[in-house]
């Protein structure tokens, strides 16, 4: 399903993500996995797997990946962490200034056939500042084009991360919160980023701020960012990723942040780039070969993280995942 021919694989290219049923009647020939997000590869899956390898996300998440039961069954798992980085973070900035500016109503106004030209609420980044919650890849990347457009930048990560450029980290979420003109998300999906920003945080955000999430649908609770929108107290935002999604281009979508004032919605194209996805598919090809060749599991998620040298020309290296304990 993924790599090359040359490479010696027999590949199968899908057009579509395969429903749990249908990748059950597939599974069990298949050595080498390549999926999207819309793909779940679950216990079932796994169970039935019985000449998997290994398994290539050709995207950022694993969530649709049962990784425990891949690492029990000796499946590594690899992603593209860094492919897509630029191209989210190029589109974070392009929200920070359509926001301020009111944009999108302008937009919706003038295609309506108003003219509205006005300078009331609408303002230049430079001088303001924004709390990037989240400082990995993505973040701290951010942080960078946000620094080079005169603005300031502060941050909040659970884990010590050092500052690019003059960013500077916070104590706590809240401080960063009540400090912010500007906030923006990039954090992983886990129990405990879940409605990460709520009713409660809302309440204690900087009124008149502007809230973005290009990281993961179910950190925001989309339905108290809309009453909090409604009544005035965040300025605008941008979302580009939704607690439920549609499985395909045709099926509906319905939100409670349709419809509102100064409210960016993109249908999940942070890394929608041309560029973005030839680095995806790059990256991920690399690690399956890396590890089908030489058994290397770097950036593997769910394995120890084995750089192995190549073997010269004309030799093979027999692998054999086994749990680590004594005599085995």
């Amino acid at each position: 399903m993924i790599c090359s021919k040359k490479d010696g694989f027999n590949v199968r290219l899908l057009p579509a993500a395969f429903s749990e049923k249908e990748l059950l009647d597939e599974i069990e020939n298949i050595h080498v996995l390549g999926i999207r997000s819309k793909t779940n590869v679950t216990s079932a899956v796994l169970e039935k797997a019985k000449r998997l390898l290994t398994i290539g996300c050709f995207c950022i998440g694993t969530n649709q990946v049962d990784l425990v039961g891949a690492e029990k069954k000796g499946i590594p798992v690899f992603n593209a962490p860094y492919s897509n980085t630029r191209s989210v973070a190029e589109l974070v900035i392009s929200e920070i200034i359509m926001l301020a500016r009111r944009v999108p109503d302008h937009i919706r106004n003038t295609h309506s056939g108003i003219w509205n030209k006005i300078s009331k609420n609408c303002f230049e980044v430079r001088g303001k500042t924004i709390g990037i919650v989240g400082y990995g890849h993505i973040g701290s990347q951010v942080s960078v084009l946000a620094e080079a457009m005169g603005m300031k930048v502060i941050y909040y990560d659970i884990q010590t991360v050092l500052p690019l450029g003059n960013a500077t980290p916070v104590s706590s979420y809240e401080e960063l919160l009540k400090n912010s003109d500007f906030i923006s998300f990039h954090v992983p999906e886990t129990p405990q980023t879940m409605n990460l920003y709520g009713k409660k945080e809302i309440e204690v955000t900087k009124k008149g701020a502007y809230m973005i999430n290009l990281s993961r649908g179910k950190v925001v609770d989309l339905e108290a960012l809309a009453k909090a929108i409604q009544s005035g107290h965040i300025a605008g935002a941008g979302i580009d990723v939704f607690p439920e999604e549609p499985e395909s281009n045709n099926d509906p979508f319905l939100t409670p942040m349709q419809n509102l004032p100064n409210v960016i919605l993109t249908p999940h194209i942070g890394g929608s780039t041309e560029e973005a996805q030839r680095n995806i598919g790059s990256e991920v090809a690399s690690k399956l070969l890396k590890f089908i060749n030489n058994g290397s599991t770097t950036f593997s998620v769910n394995f120890p993280n084995l750089e192995i040298t190549p073997l010269p020309g004309g030799q093979y290296r027999i692998l054999n995942v086994h749990k680590n304990q004594p005599g085995f």
